[in-house]
């Protein structure tokens, strides 16, 4: 009887001690959980991304910044059209005295391209100096500039250059000086026949393109 006794006590004893230990098993086992997941949560309360995602945004702002650039430097560039490689040759050079045909009243004459007839003077010889100096300079002026034949003229002559008094480059036409009339209208020719030495140089409608 007592036998029997010892050996039920001795049988519940390690049952109590068998439950004890599952059960301390279960709770290591729940405890370790909790462990491990508390990190979890407190990282999805605080905000904060784990190293693996943020590393994965990263890489994707970094793929999303090099697709920007790329698509940038691809955009096609629009180019100005090219330039003429020179001015407008309609337009003379500056110092550049045009020269043209200009209907009168004593008929076609020549004339500077803003209409003032100019004049030869009598006592000039073909391919000499100018001889209408000082005073007489002073009212009939010497036509200066470069000549150049206007667009829509075509002369019979040749213009040139002299060199007058005090140096002055003066333009000519077949060799004689010209000069204008001070204060002479433009489309006038008062000028002409003064003092029987005072002639403008005719030319005719033929001389002009047409």
């Amino acid at each position: 009887m007592r036998k029997s006794g010892w050996a039920a006590a001795t049988g519940i004893g390690s049952l109590v001690l068998l439950l004890a230990a599952c059960g301390g098993s279960s709770g290591a086992n729940s405890a370790a959980g909790s462990a491990s997941g508390a990190p979890q949560a407190s990282s999805a309360a605080s905000g904060t991304v784990p190293s693996s995602a943020s590393s994965a945004t990263a890489e994707a702002t970094a793929t999303k910044s090099a697709g920007a650039t790329a698509s940038k430097k691809a955009k096609p560039h629009k180019s100005v059209a090219p330039l003429p490689s020179g001015g407008d040759q309609s337009i003379p050079p500056v110092g550049t005295t045009v020269m043209i045909v200009q209907k009168s009243a004593v008929g076609y004459v020549l004339a500077e391209a803003n209409h003032e007839v100019v004049y030869t003077y009598a006592k000039d010889k073909k391919g000499g100096k100018p001889t209408c100096t000082g005073t007489c300079a002073q009212t009939w002026i010497p036509a200066t500039g470069t000549p150049q034949a206007g667009p829509a003229d075509v002369f019979p002559g040749q213009f040139g250059l002299v060199t007058g008094a005090g140096g002055v480059k003066q333009i000519t036409y077949d060799g004689l000086p010209l000069y204008l009339l001070k204060g002479a209208k433009p489309l006038t020719v008062t000028g002409n026949g003064q003092g029987g030495v005072w002639h403008v140089v005719k030319l005719s409608a033929s001389d002009i393109r047409t």
